[in-house]
């Protein structure tokens, strides 16, 4: 709002899908280095009862959400497309991450 009220017309399809992209970039780089914890990270009630499903959940959780990070970026090129290119990559992370903790802690339990 200060750009704008500066002259510096920013157009909000451009603003926040960049934004949007590294916040999630950096949410990929923070999941890859958390400890087990109640309070951030990809808490399922797999994750939090074993440390191996933790941590191979937040190592693939990571990756992927740099991946969608990187594929959210592509909204402000492609513009038409922004909302899709935000919410279809982070909708199938957390999806993704949810079934991946199950089938790992399944494979903990046998």
């Amino acid at each position: 709002m200060v750009l704008w009220n500066l002259g510096i017309e920013i157009s909000p399809r451009v603003f926040f899908p960049v934004g949007l992209g590294l916040l999630f970039f950096y949410i990929g780089i923070l999941c890859e280095h958390l400890r087990r914890n109640w309070f951030i990270g990809i808490r399922t009630p797999w994750t939090l009862s074993n440390d191996k499903v933790w941590e191979k959940t937040h190592k693939i959780g990571g990756r992927l959400f740099k991946i969608a990070g990187v594929a959210t970026l592509f909204g402000a090129l492609f513009q038409d497309y922004a909302s899709l290119l935000i919410l279809v990559p982070v909708i199938l992370v957390a999806a993704y991450t949810f079934a991946y903790s199950y089938f790992e802690h399944q494979k903990e339990v046998k």
